[in-house]
């Protein structure tokens, strides 16, 4: 396998996994271009190696720096934006975590503490109704809790933990 095979590989590979992270494939295509890359991209460099359109380039560029994962430079004499991804992976994946805590966990806790606070709490529905969000509830904020230890670590103390955990 060539070089050039081989970043086309990763590029694809890596703009499926985005979809188990929450972002589209686009997204993370640019991502791994811009992790792989030597050198700052500009949008027009992207929109090449990836043959896709200036809209979607900018929109997933600017998706990709709202996820703090991507970040905008410049070079000396050019006037063009150019791009970098975070190089180091454990950043990025604690990025990652940061982002569907705050757009996907977040919102739901607020939204079950929200539901809680029922004014019927006779009826056998609203006891089932309650039983289950609290139970919910209670994975959320578990779940809450060891994705901020998870923000905090460092990486060695992560690998080792999940190392005793697979024993």
């Amino acid at each position: 396998m060539t070089l050039d095979e081989a970043k086309q590989e990763f590029i694809q590979s890596w703009g499926v996994l985005g979809s188990s992270w929450g972002i589209n494939k686009t997204m993370a295509q640019i991502h791994a271009l811009l992790l792989i890359a030597t050198e700052p991209q500009s949008t027009e460099e992207i929109m090449s190696a990836l043959h896709i359109s200036r809209g979607n380039a900018n929109m997933n560029i600017r998706a990709l720096i709202d996820w703090g994962i991507v970040s905008k430079t410049f070079k000396a004499g050019e006037r063009k934006e150019f791009f970098i991804a975070e190089k180091d992976i454990w950043e990025t994946a604690k990025q990652v975590v940061i982002e569907r805590r705050k757009r996907e966990l977040e919102p739901l806790l607020k939204a079950l503490k929200q539901v809680n606070d029922l004014d019927d709490n006779t009826s056998e529905e609203a006891k089932e109704f309650k039983k289950i969000t609290h139970q919910i509830s209670n994975v959320a904020q578990k779940t809450d809790a060891m994705l901020t230890r998870l923000v905090k670590a460092d990486q060695h103390w992560f690998v080792g933990s999940l190392f005793k955990f697979m024993k």
